[in-house]
């Protein structure tokens, strides 16, 4: 964080005196409300990287929550008492994007997305364990705070409980369909012994810098810890789902079986994809392009000389053992692989490249069963930690070879990796736009480059091509099921069976992923949308520039942004797009 003194200083040299005040209160505010969501989410803390709170868990309380959305409220009241009109143009856009995000938290406020956030089955305190693997474990320091953690598991567990006790007396639970995968989940967090637990993984290895009498120590705290608080809350925590919030989930997928469920799913699809799309507007959109892509996929199966039904190829993609993989560690060695043969090539389509690097490792199986195939880890803001790609190693028998090179594209580099890691390093903007969370534009990036692989000559065999197309589907037919599910009254095994209709994905993650969308409505609308946005501007750049178009300029310009709504990312490269045509036009 920038000390004031330093914010004046620089304030003195780069504004106008008439700024100065303004300019310094602005960055202020910024790095107050920064530090206020650190303390206020410890765990999003250490997923950037900053420790200073790992010995603490979220306050999840009712007066928590209450101080949160009151700070909220103060924050922008503070923030238009500063004059805008008196700021730079770069500060009077993080202005603008400062006060959406805080308007879009409060927003929400009336549909208690909390209540529904509190358990689903890729997060929720079932998979608390998983935090540690965002954690240096470096010294003794860090063992304790994984200690003092441990400690304070029975208070966080009962905050999560009385959560649930409010979702169902609101009817604001998630549904049936996909809780009952929780109890598996569950059972993992509720060992035999402490030295069974996945939180006292940790304590199973240990640098050369702490000695054997530390060691003991620590092993025999967090023993006590688990056994004495994290078992025993997840006991407690386990008979409530069983007896209370499970046969207490709704009957129903989707979240317009909601109080104010509709209109909760509008503000979702409007958060996500940052556009004004009705959810009726993405349905459309969706089946576009699932019909655009069906025609190319059909291309792809003719090109192979497949004799049979569209249905046939997919069955033959899902069963034919040459597409598979036998063991987890062969899968891993080939994603690790690919992710090596894609470096490379980056710097034939990018001018500025992260020096943050990233590395590859398996999904924890306390979650793998029920995740996807693969997600990526940021880095940590400081440079302490390198940005990680997750790769699913749960039955390597249901992964595709065909998917890994689109997949590694998607998660790792030039997808999120690139763009989140250059994000991440540049220091020109405040800490909430290096990690702001504009969903249409992070995933939409991801989504583009998908595309890139083509170029990048890594579908190199039609399989693989059908694998990027069996992606882009995969998020066309997400426009196609989330709004279905959520906005019209359809059913889980409807949206399963439009799925497996359309995409080769196998059926594991096809289920995976439809209990993803029922549980985090309009998520997955995002993607698409933001990949058309982009796909759109680079054809306008193309059409204005010529021959003189430079992929690597129009990427960098994309990126040069940061995570922006798609609106101020479409002004920000039309911008581009006509200060490269007027230095076209002054050329001799």
């Amino acid at each position: 964080m920038r000390p004031l003194l330093a914010l004046l200083a620089a304030s003195l040299i780069a504004a106008p005196h008439a700024s100065l005040a303004a300019d310094a209160r602005l960055q202020a505010l910024f790095d107050s409300a920064w530090e206020a969501d650190l303390r206020d989410s410890p765990t999003m803390a250490d997923y950037l990287g900053d420790h200073r709170y790992a010995a603490d868990w979220p306050d999840l309380s009712p007066a928590a929550f209450t101080a949160r959305y009151a700070r909220y409220t103060a924050t922008l009241a503070q923030l238009k008492a500063i004059p805008r009109a008196g700021l730079s143009k770069a500060d009077q856009l993080n202005y603008d994007l400062f006060a959406q995000d805080f308007q879009r938290r409060l927003d929400a406020r009336p549909f208690k997305p909390w209540l529904y956030e509190a358990i689903r089955p890729r997060d929720g305190v079932q998979t608390s364990s998983e935090l540690a693997e965002l954690l240096p474990f470096a010294t003794v320091a860090d063992y304790e705070a994984w200690i003092a953690r441990l400690t304070k598991m029975g208070t966080y567990i009962d905050q999560n409980i009385a959560l649930l006790e409010t979702a169902i007396r609101e009817k604001r639970t998630q549904p049936r369909s996909i809780m009952e995968r929780i109890p598996a989940q569950l059972a993992k967090q509720i060992p035999d012994s402490a030295e069974d637990s996945p939180f006292f993984e940790p304590f199973k290895h240990f640098p050369d810098s702490i000695g054997p009498e530390e060691r003991a120590r620590l092993i025999g705290e967090a023993g006590r810890a688990i056994d004495e608080q994290v078992i025993p809350a997840f006991r407690r925590f386990d008979a409530f789902f069983r007896d209370k919030y499970l046969p207490s989930s709704r009957a129903s997928d989707g979240i317009w079986d909601t109080p104010d469920g509709l209109a909760f799913y509008a503000n979702r699809a409007a958060f996500h994809t940052t556009t004004t799309l009705t959810p009726e507007e993405i349905h459309a959109i969706g089946l576009r392009e699932v019909a655009r892509i069906r025609a190319e996929m059909d291309a792809v199966i003719r090109q192979v000389g497949f004799k049979g039904s569209f249905e046939d190829f997919l069955t033959f993609l899902r069963t034919d053992p040459q597409f598979y993989y036998k063991t987890g560690d062969e899968l891993f060695e080939a994603y690790a692989a690919m992710a090596k043969r894609i470096d490379p090539e980056l710097v034939k389509f990018f001018g500025k490249l992260p020096r943050t690097p990233y590395g590859v490792r398996p999904i924890p199986m306390t979650s793998a069963p029920d995740t996807t195939t693969a997600y990526y880890q940021g880095p940590a803001l400081d440079g302490t930690r390198a940005g990680y790609y997750y790769v699913n190693l749960y039955r390597p028998e249901v992964r595709p070879k065909y998917e890994m090179p689109v997949l590694t594209v998607h998660e790792a580099v030039p997808g999120h990796h690139l763009q989140i890691a250059l994000a991440m390093e540049d220091k020109s903007l405040p800490l909430f736009r290096r990690n702001a969370d504009f969903t249409a534009y992070v995933e939409g990036w991801a989504l583009y480059s998908e595309r890139l692989g083509e170029q990048m000559g890594l579908y190199d065999d039609p399989y693989a091509k059908f694998g990027q197309l069996t992606y882009d589907m995969w998020r066309a037919v997400r426009l196609v099921v989330d709004t279905g599910i959520h906005a019209k009254h359809w059913t889980r095994q409807q949206a399963i069976d439009y799925f497996k209709a359309n995409a080769a994905k196998s059926e594991a993650d096809i289920v995976n992923e439809i209990d993803r969308y029922i549980a985090w409505p309009g998520q997955a609308l995002a993607y698409k949308i933001g990949q058309l946005r982009i796909l759109d501007l680079r054809r306008e750049a193309q059409a204005a520039l010529g021959e003189r178009f430079d992929i690597r300029a129009f990427h960098d310009a994309v990126l040069s942004t940061g995570p922006v709504p798609l609106d101020v990312l479409s002004s920000r490269v039309e911008a581009w797009i006509a200060a490269q045509k007027k230095a076209i036009a002054s050329l001799p």
